[in-house]
């Protein structure tokens, strides 16, 4: 029996320990699909006493993950853009809530969706030809699953702001210097590493876990609902704009775009 209602979110149990695979070929991208799945994932694990730590990494040794498919925005459809940014919300929030330790074990490019589903769990680790980025400016979007609220309270203002309206990609080692992620590895490395700080954290109390975790997030919580919320209102706002529909346009057609709202 699985707990996952889709393949493709991929999830295995060994010692108390649930690692969920991304598997949506070629490039582990999200969709309505895959989000609620994982959504439905983390609760199925909050359900089990026994299961205390999880690990989320990509399949195959080039993606975590992508981000959104951009097809589904090809329309400039709103109603589209709002299921999508609801699904996203969903299923983040609910991993950013697990009640347990969560870990990124981050085995490749995490672009957009990808870098957000990281910043959602509690602890990264990235191999060291991991990139990173939030590239949605650059094709008429913005990151609509925390990226603007969670990375900016993980590296500050600053690098947030370089980061996103820069569109600058970096790299694992970069990453660590900026506290971005916690641990890098040798390639093909971050599974394994991920499972045995998983394991550690398994080894303490679930029920002294659960109120530690409830109290790092009090601060941070106070201030980022409000963000979270704000964050999908203006990723559905911009499908009223040109420059949506000719951002991701040119992105399919591998094209530079030709920006209309000025």
């Amino acid at each position: 029996m699985t707990i996952s209602p889709s393949d493709k979110v991929v999830v295995s149990i060994s010692e108390g320990i649930a690692t969920i695979t991304i598997n949506n070929l070629a490039a582990n991208t999200w969709d309505l699909e895959s989000l609620p799945a994982l959504k439905a994932v983390v609760n199925a694990l909050n359900d089990m006493s026994d299961i205390r730590a999880l690990v989320i990494t990509g399949q195959g040794e080039k993606f975590f993950s992508a981000g959104a498919d951009l097809n589904q925005f090809a329309t400039g459809d709103a109603t589209a853009a709002q299921a999508m940014g609801d699904a996203f919300g969903g299923a983040f929030e609910t991993l950013a809530d697990y009640r347990g330790v969560s870990i990124a074990a981050i085995n490749g490019y995490a672009m957009g969706g990808g870098l957000e589903v990281a910043l959602a769990c509690d602890i990264r680790i990235a191999e060291r030809h991991a990139a990173l980025a939030l590239p949605e400016a650059k094709v008429g979007l913005l990151p609509c699953a925390g990226g603007t609220q969670r990375l900016t309270q993980l590296v500050g203002e600053g690098w947030a702001k370089r980061i996103i309206l820069c569109g600058e990609r970096i790299s694992a080692e970069k990453a660590l210097s900026l506290g971005l992620v916690e641990e890098v590895v040798d390639s093909g490395a971050s599974l394994s590493a991920a499972l045995e700080l998983a394991k550690r954290a398994s080894e303490q109390s679930p029920t002294s876990i659960a109120a530690c975790k409830r109290l790092i997030h009090v601060a941070r919580d106070i201030t980022i609902s409000a963000g979270l919320e704000a964050e999908r209102d203006e990723f559905v706002a911009l499908f009223s704009t040109e420059d949506q529909r000719e951002g991701v346009t040119a992105f399919l057609e591998k094209r530079s775009p030709e920006w209309k709202n000025k």
